[in-house]
């Protein structure tokens, strides 16, 4: 628990639009507070969040509005199929 609270937090926010987007693209990147009001947002926003330190590493690396690598395509491709799902599951229960 030590070691938890001591790490700085990292955060990293992706924007894909099927059609429209060839790739996810970086929306929003920060450490620390910034990390933190990124997760907040995404929580009041009812965006699912998944933890994945080093593709967070990676992810923040690139500039804003860049489209994400195609080295990162099957990490991210899972981060929205899960995304997608939950979506689903949130639609079909309303």
């Amino acid at each position: 628990m030590e070691e938890e609270k001591n790490q700085i937090k990292k955060a990293v926010a992706l924007k894909y639009e099927r059609g429209k987007d060839a790739a996810p693209k970086v929306t929003a990147k920060g450490t620390g507070l910034i990390a933190e009001k990124i997760l907040e947002i995404a929580e009041k926003e009812g965006i699912p969040v998944t933890e994945d330190p080093d593709l967070v590493t990676a992810l923040a690396r690139l500039d804003f509005y860049d489209q994400i690598p195609p080295e990162l395509y099957r990490a991210v491709a899972e981060i929205l199929a899960f995304a997608y799902s939950i979506n689903n599951k949130m639609k079909a229960s309303r």
